[in-house]
C-alpha cells in the first residue's frame, strides 16, 4: 500500500516548535542508535538492513532507562511514602469535610502540610522524575517515527541517520515486517504481528499498574474515590495505545513494548523488594524475611523467631508475675531494739 512521506506531522505546529527544542536530545540518540547497531555487527550480526537495527531499538530503550534509572528510584520511594501517608491523610481530610469556612480550610492545610514535614514526604517529587522522563520518551518517539522520511529525502538528515543510514534502517525486517510499517501498510501476516505487538504493549502497561495497585497500595487506601480512579486508570490506560498503535511504525511499537515490559520489571521488582508500608506486599514480604531468619537459625542450631518471641513473652510474663507477688505481700513491722 503507498504511503506518503511529503509531510512530517511532527515538525508542523506546536509539535515542531517541542521537538525543535527537544533537538540535541534527537542528535544524540542517534548516535547511540548507530554506536548501538556498529556494536551488534561486531559481535557477528549483518550489516545493512538486518535484525541489527531492530535490535538497537532495544538497546537504545534499555540504554536510556540505565540512565534514569536513579530518577525512577527517587520517585518510587517518594511514591511510597505518599501512598504510606494516605490513611492519615484521609483522616485529616474527614475532619474538614463539610467545614467551608476560611478557618478550616486554614487549618486542613496547616495539618496537611505538617503531615507531609514530618514524614519528609513532598507531593511533586513524585511528578517531578516523571516530568523529567516524558521529554526523553517523546524524543524517542521522534528519531524512530522521522527515519523513513529521511532515507525518502523529504526530511533533512538528522543527527547519525544520514539518508543512507536512514534507508538501511527503513529496509529493515524484524518478525516479517518492514520497520517503517504500520498496521496500515502492512501486508498479509505483517499486520497480525502489529496486532500482537500492541496486544503485549497493552498487556504489560495494564499488569503493571494493575499490580501495583493490587499488591503496594496500604489496605486503608484500596477504598474511595482515589482508588476507584486509579483502577479505572489502569483499565483506560492500556485501551487507549489500541487506537494509537495502529498508527505507530513497527520501530515505535518495539520501542514501546520494550519499555513496558522494562517498567513491568521494574514494578514487580520494587513491589517485591521495596513494597509499601502496610500493604499487602508488605505483609508478604515480613513473612519471606521471617522464613529467611528462621532457616538462617536453623543452620546454625539457634532458636526460631517464634520461639525466640515466646520465650521472651514466658520471661516477661514471669517477671509481671514475680512483681504482683511482692506487691500485693505486706511488709511485717520491725520492732526497735532498745539500747543499754
Amino acid at each position: 500500500m503507498f504511503r506518503s512521506y511529503n509531510t512530517f506531522t511532527f515538525d508542523q505546529g506546536i509539535f515542531g516548535w517541542f521537538y525543535r527544542i527537544l533537538r540535541p536530545i534527537e542528535w544524540l540518540m542517534t548516535y547511540v542508535m548507530v554506536w548501538c547497531h556498529k556494536g551488534l555487527t561486531l559481535l557477528g550480526l549483518k550489516e545493512g538492513p538486518g535484525v541489527a537495527w531492530a535490535l538497537s531499538v532495544v538497546l537504545l530503550v534499555v540504554f536510556i532507562r540505565l540512565l534514569i534509572l536513579p530518577l525512577f528510584i527517587k520517585q518510587m520511594r517518594s511514591m511510597q511514602r505518599m501512598q504510606a501517608l494516605q490513611p492519615k491523610l484521609m483522616k485529616i481530610q474527614n475532619k474538614y469535610k463539610n467545614k467551608k469556612d476560611p478557618a478550616s480550610r486554614e487549618a486542613l492545610s496547616r495539618e496537611t502540610m505538617k503531615l507531609y514535614q514530618d514524614n519528609h514526604a513532598n507531593p511533586a517529587s513524585s511528578c517531578l522524575p516523571a516530568l523529567i522522563q516524558s521529554p526523553v520518551f517523546a524524543t524517542m518517539f521522534y528519531v524512530l517515527s522521522v527515519v523513513p522520511f529521511i532515507a525518502h529525502g523529504s526530511h533533512e538528515p538528522l543527527g547519525a541517520f544520514t539518508r543512507q543510514v536512514a534507508t538501511e534502517f527503513e529496509q529493515t525486517t524484524f518478525f516479517g515486517l518492514r520497520i517503517s510499517d504500520n498496521f496500515v501498510t502492512a501486508q498479509g501476516a505483517g499486520k497480525a504481528v502489529v496486532v500482537v505487538f500492541i496486544a503485549l504493549m497493552c498487556l504489560a502497561m495494564f499488569y503493571s499498574q494493575f499490580h501495583n495497585i493490587r499488591k503496594n497500595m496500604p489496605r486503608a487506601s484500596m477504598e474511595g474515590q482515589q482508588y476507584k480512579m486509579q483502577k479505572m486508570m489502569a483499565y483506560l490506560f492500556p485501551v487507549m495505545y489500541i487506537f494509537s498503535g495502529v498508527a505507530f511504525p513497527f520501530a515505535v511499537l518495539v520501542y514501546w513494548l520494550t519499555n513496558n515490559l522494562w517498567t513491568l520489571g521494574q514494578t514487580m521488582f520494587q513491589v517485591y523488594h521495596m513494597p509499601t508500608p502496610g500493604s499487602p506486599a508488605a505483609e508478604e514480604k515480613e513473612k519471606r524475611d521471617r522464613r529467611r531468619e528462621n532457616a538462617r537459625r536453623a543452620r546454625k542450631g539457634l532458636p526460631s523467631v517464634e520461639e525466640e518471641e515466646l520465650a521472651r513473652l514466658k520471661e516477661l510474663e514471669e517477671e509481671a508475675r514475680k512483681g504482683g507477688k511482692r506487691s500485693r505481700q505486706r511488709e511485717q513491722p520491725h520492732r526497735k531494739r532498745r539500747k543499754g
